[in-house]
């Protein structure tokens, strides 16, 4: 044949079997899924075919290339063959994870539709997480290192950096001290179970929701949308405070200061009556009582439980609005007094009585 039109032959045909090897594996995911409606994973492996494609084209252009001689390619077929080699080797990389990413995906939503526990679920997801990140870097590692090594330069030094790889390690384990202390604090989070994806926490103060995991660090979503990233390490060496390890039940206190002669029975019905009222309560318990006094008040402490933490903020919010509401309008004396006038016997101007 000839030269010139050898290569658009050649590249014409990688397409044409490119896209019927797409088409046909597609097709088959789709009667895969609509035989299995019960298992993701056909759906998801549907979304590797461009990945697929372009291996499959790099893989047919390269192989092709030794059979394709004359121009444009005249002494040019060393660096089409090394960038078609770059390609593949990019590409391949691409489609091991998605297919990874898409068999753990599939595995994690049949886990999580037939497990009614949302504590296990979240240690489920944010272990998967943290997995197939490292999946990621170690195929993203081991791809660099195949493109490097299809350069002479590159492979020729390979031998020479294979005989100091004990001084280069110690020598990178010493500067990266903090960087492996945080890889090794994400795989202690994720499989030791101190704080998940999910997860109600205070950290610094902040009460938030964590939101993410990685392998160096953690973010934490505030109650007013504001996000606090936080080496993983800080939680393997500090103490912080989670709402969610035991269940997600909370507790919530409502403190009033109040005139000594508060009734407190009565304050006490009508906390009840509020609760009764509020949706969010969950109706595990309540008390009211006073816990202190002071010279001019008494301190009276509710206490109110909800199914999560943002339930039990909610009740306490209603609890103090509506109790200080109603004491205003019903019994404003209750309400804390500051004595202005003088004391009965005091003397001074205020006590003086007009002539």
């Amino acid at each position: 044949m000839n030269s010139a039109l050898l290569l658009p032959t050649v590249l014409g045909g990688s397409i044409l079997l490119t896209v019927a090897a797409g088409w046909a594996a597609d097709l088959l995911l789709r009667r895969a899924d609509a035989r299995h409606p019960e298992t993701p994973l056909w759906g998801l492996l549907r979304r590797c075919r461009p990945a697929l494609c372009i291996v499959l084209l790099a893989a047919l252009l390269r192989g092709a290339l030794r059979h394709v001689d004359g121009p444009p390619l005249d002494g040019n077929a060393g660096a089409v063959g090394r960038v078609l080699s770059l390609v593949l080797i990019g590409a391949g990389a691409w489609l091991v994870v998605a297919v990874a990413s898409a068999v753990v995906e599939s595995g994690y939503a049949r886990y999580a539709a037939g497990t009614r526990d949302p504590a296990r679920v979240r240690r489920v997801r944010t272990q998967v997480t943290l997995i197939m990140r490292v999946v990621t870097v170690l195929v993203a590692v081991v791809a660099a290192a195949a493109m490097l090594l299809t350069f002479p330069t590159f492979r020729a030094l390979g031998t020479s950096l294979l005989a100091s790889a004990g001084i280069i390690g110690i020598v990178a384990g010493i500067a990266a001290q903090s960087t492996l202390g945080n890889l090794f604090a994400g795989f202690q989070i994720a499989f030791g179970d101190m704080v998940r994806i999910g997860d109600t926490v205070v950290v610094a103060g902040e009460w938030g929701v964590v939101e993410d995991i990685t392998l160096t660090f953690l973010a934490v979503r505030t109650w007013d949308e504001r996000r606090i990233t936080m080496p993983v390490s800080y939680f393997t060496t500090r103490p912080f405070e989670n709402w969610s390890r035991g269940g997600a039940q909370m507790t919530g206190t409502v403190f009033l200061h109040c005139d000594h002669g508060a009734p407190v029975d009565l304050m006490r019905e009508k906390v009840h009556e509020i609760l009764r009222n509020c949706r969010e309560w969950d109706g595990r318990g309540w008390d009211l009582a006073v816990t202190e006094t002071t010279p001019s008040t008494i301190v009276v402490r509710a206490i109110v439980t909800a199914k999560d933490a943002d339930d039990v903020w909610a009740v306490r919010c209603a609890v103090r609005e509506q109790l200080v509401a109603w004491l205003a309008e019903k019994h404003p004396a209750a309400l804390p007094r500051v004595a202005v006038g003088q004391a009965p016997g005091e003397e001074g101007p205020a006590a003086e009585r007009p002539c």
